[in-house]
C-alpha cells in the first residue's frame, strides 16, 4: 500500500508513543524526530511522471501521515492544503491515523459535510485511559468511515460502549516492536476479537510485537517473524457468521460448486499471503464490480489466473447480474462501501474455505 507523508515529525503525546517507530528510525541518521517539516512529497497524489500518469493509481489505498500525525498542531498552517489534494483526488482512498482526534475539527474543508467519501479515519487508543478520552469524542464527529487501531496495544480493553454504537467499521490490534518494547498478551488481543464478534465489527490482529505472552508463555519475537506469527493464529474475523445460508445456496448450484482453486492458485497464496490476496480483490471489485456501468458487465471476470477470480465464480460475485440475483445488490448504481466491504468478506470466506486448517499458531522466535 502507497504512503503519503506531506510532513515528517511529531512530539509525543501518550504512553502509545514512548518507543515511536519514527523517533527509533530518526535516531539512527542523527535526526530529531520531533522537529516538524514539511516534506519534498507534499504532492504526491496529484504528481504525475513524464506521461502524464499520476504517480498514485487509481482506487488505491494511501496511508497518510505515517511519520507525524494529520491532526499536529505544527501542521495547522499546511493541513488545509492537504485537504485540497485529497479533494483532487476522489478515486484515491486516503487512510489517516491520529491520536489527535480533539483538533479534528481544525482546517476542515468547507465541503466536509458528514465525511468525504474517500477518507478513513483511524482513532488509536493504546490503554482504556486512551479509549475513553478519545473515542467518545470519535463516536460525535461528523466522519463517514471509522476505524480503531489498539497498537501498541499495552493493556486489557473494553470497546464495548463504542463498538454497540454501530460506527466502527473495523479494529486492528499489535504489540509493540523495538528492542524495548513492552509486552503484549494475547488474552487481551482474544478479548479484544471477541467484542468485536460480538457487535459485527471486523477484526484484524496485525503483529503479535516483540515480547509476547501467550498461555503464560513469554516469547520474543523477532520483527520479521511478528506479522506473520499474528497471521498464523488465523483470529481475524470478517464478519461471515451470517453467511452460512449463501454458502449453503451455492453448494447446492452444479456451476458454483465445480469451483476449486487449483495447485497454482494455492501456492500464489502461500508466495503472496492473504494480506496481498485481499488487496488484490478489493482492486479488482473496485475496477470491475463497484461501477454503475460496467460495459463488458457478465464477461469481466476471468475463470481463471488469479485465486481471487475462482472465488468470484463460486460465489457469484463475479458481476452485477450475479450480484443481484443472489446477494440482492441492485444494478444501475455504484457499489457502496458496506456492500464492496460484503463483496470482499464473501470472497476471502470461499477462499479461506478451500485452504486446508491453519496450524495451531507458534511463538517461538
Amino acid at each position: 500500500m502507497p504512503v503519503w507523508n506531506p510532513w515528517h515529525g511529531c512530539r509525543k503525546l501518550s504512553p502509545g508513543c514512548q518507543n515511536c517507530y519514527v523517533y527509533r528510525r530518526d535516531s539512527q541518521f542523527g535526526k530529531d524526530a520531533s522537529a516538524v517539516t514539511r516534506t519534498s512529497t507534499f504532492d504526491l497524489p496529484i504528481t504525475r511522471n513524464r506521461q502524464g500518469v499520476f504517480k498514485l493509481q487509481t482506487h488505491e489505498t494511501v496511508y497518510t501521515c505515517m511519520t507525524s500525525d494529520f491532526f499536529l498542531e505544527e501542521a495547522d498552517g499546511w493541513r488545509a492544503e492537504a485537504w485540497e489534494i485529497i479533494h483532487a483526488r476522489p478515486d484515491l482512498k486516503f487512510a489517516i491515523i491520529t491520536k489527535r482526534i480533539g483538533r479534528f475539527h481544525i482546517s476542515l474543508p468547507e465541503d466536509w459535510g458528514s465525511g468525504y467519501e474517500n477518507v478513513m479515519i483511524l482513532c488509536t487508543c493504546e490503554d482504556q485511559q486512551r479509549a475513553d478520552e478519545r473515542l467518545p469524542v470519535f463516536l460525535d464527529l461528523p466522519i463517514r468511515r471509522r476505524e480503531i487501531i489498539a497498537e501498541p496495544l499495552l493493556g486489557p480493553l473494553d470497546l464495548e460502549p463504542y463498538l454497540a454504537s454501530g460506527k466502527i467499521e473495523s479494529v486492528t490490534c499489535g504489540g509493540e516492536s523495538g528492542e524495548a518494547a513492552r509486552r503484549c498478551n494475547y488474552d487481551w488481543i482474544l478479548d479484544i476479537r471477541c467484542q468485536c464478534v460480538k457487535y459485527g465489527v471486523r477484526f484484524h490482529f496485525k503483529q503479535t510485537g516483540a515480547n509476547f505472552c501467550k498461555d503464560g508463555k513469554e516469547y520474543h519475537i523477532e520483527r520479521k517473524f511478528q506479522q506473520s506469527q499474528a497471521r498464523r493464529a488465523g483470529i481475524d474475523h470478517l464478519c461471515t457468521d451470517s453467511l452460512g445460508p449463501l454458502f449453503d445456496r451455492l453448494a447446492q448450484s452444479k456451476f458454483r460448486s465445480r469451483f476449486r482453486l487449483t495447485e497454482q492458485d494455492l501456492k500464489y497464496i502461500q508466495d503472496r499471503g492473504m494480506d496481498a490476496i485481499r488487496a488484490h480483490a478489493e482492486d479488482f471489485i473496485e475496477k470491475r464490480l463497484a461501477p454503475a456501468v460496467i460495459e463488458n458487465d457478465g464477461r469481466q471476470t476471468p475463470m481463471r489466473g488469479h485465486p481471487v477470480f475462482p472465488a468470484q465464480h463460486a460465489t457469484a460475485t463475479c458481476c452485477r447480474g450475479c450480484l443481484s440475483k443472489w446477494h440482492a445488490i441492485p444494478t444501475g448504481r455504484a457499489l457502496t462501501q458496506p456492500e464492496r466491504a460484503y463483496v470482499i468478506a464473501v470472497i476471502m470466506e470461499w477462499i479461506r474455505r478451500q485452504l486446508e486448517p491453519s496450524t495451531p499458531p507458534r511463538f517461538e522466535h
